[in-house]
């Protein structure tokens, strides 16, 4: 598994007292965790599986 003690966490901006999502850009592409369980497991996805994902939810949006 990556290094990902080091990282820099950022909040999700639509976390609230049931749930938060904070990720962080690593060596091998972007780390997801659960912001309630920092300690718990952590998804990794390149580059490119993220702006995937980003593209996703925007036509989910719409």
């Amino acid at each position: 598994m990556a290094d990902t003690e080091r990282l820099q966490w950022h909040k999700s901006a639509r976390c609230d007292t049931n749930a938060c999502v904070e990720v962080a850009h690593g060596n091998e592409g972007v780390v997801v965790r659960d912001g309630k369980d920092p300690e718990g497991p952590r998804l990794i996805f390149s580059a490119g599986q993220w702006i995937s994902f980003l593209a996703w939810l925007h036509r989910r949006r719409e």
